[in-house]
């Protein structure tokens, strides 16, 4: 965001909102199945991930055609280019080179989830240790070297855990993941089907909602100690106590 102070006569148009998805009406197996196919696709592509395609088209295979669909259409997408790579000889992968393009350097494109409502500020300190809390109090501790917003290791949780927590951290943070999508989306990146089918499995989103997720659309987040301080609607969680 530029540091440089805009007119007061200045106006800037709202950009409008894009068309709100219907969400589907799933079973707790069928979204359990798009998050965790949608956790793989959306981590690093290296050699052990394109490894895992096969077992990820079976896993979408059973789900109805708004789901299936659009998961299947990415991992074509993906095997196809793989497939001319391997023709023309080893070299470092066309997806990993967009991957990173698209997820590390590109603001609106952060698959970190507190990093939209938070940006780069100290806030985001403490919307972190809140997503820890999450998933210690449904009997979770999380062990990975990325943060504990990473969206593949939120939907992992999400298909993996019989906890209702799991939804309450994605439903709160849908700004993010609406933004995420938006942004893959005007850009025609193939992983906007990834985040797509995952916003099919979501509850709708109220007004309210909506109007902060253009705020972020048009703004992008913070970058300093000011703005937007909402943590989620997430709140703090009691530790799981073991019976």
């Amino acid at each position: 965001m530029s540091v440089l102070t805009r007119s007061r006569t200045r106006v800037t148009p709202r950009r409008k909102l894009p068309p709100q998805l219907n969400a589907l009406a799933l079973t707790r197996e069928q979204r359990q199945r798009v998050h965790m196919a949608a956790s793989v696709l959306l981590d690093y592509p290296d050699a052990a991930w394109f490894a895992k395609l096969p077992a990820v088209r079976a896993l979408v295979d059973p789900l109805p055609d708004e789901l299936r669909t659009p998961l299947a259409r990415f991992i074509d997408a993906v095997q196809g280019e793989a497939d001319a790579d391997q023709a023309t000889g080893p070299h470092p992968s066309t997806w990993e080179r967009r991957y990173v393009t698209t997820f590390d350097l590109k603001r609106k494109c952060s698959l970190y989830l507190t990093y939209f409502a938070n940006g780069d500020t100290r806030k985001r300190g403490t919307a972190l240790v809140t997503i820890l809390e999450a998933y210690r109090a449904a009997g979770w501790e999380f062990d990975a070297q990325e943060l504990p917003d990473y969206l593949p290791a939120v939907l992992e949780f999400s298909a993996m855990s019989d906890s209702e927590i799991a939804g309450a951290l994605l439903s709160s943070h849908r700004e993010g993941v609406e933004v995420l999508r938006a942004a893959l989306e005007g850009m025609d990146s193939p992983w906007a089907d990834v985040v797509r089918a995952v916003t099919l499995s979501l509850p709708p989103i109220d007004d309210a909602t909506r109007e902060r997720y253009l705020d972020l659309i048009n703004e992008g987040p913070p970058t300093e100690t000011v703005g937007l301080s909402f943590l989620g609607n997430l709140p703090p969680f009691p530790a799981r106590e073991d019976t």
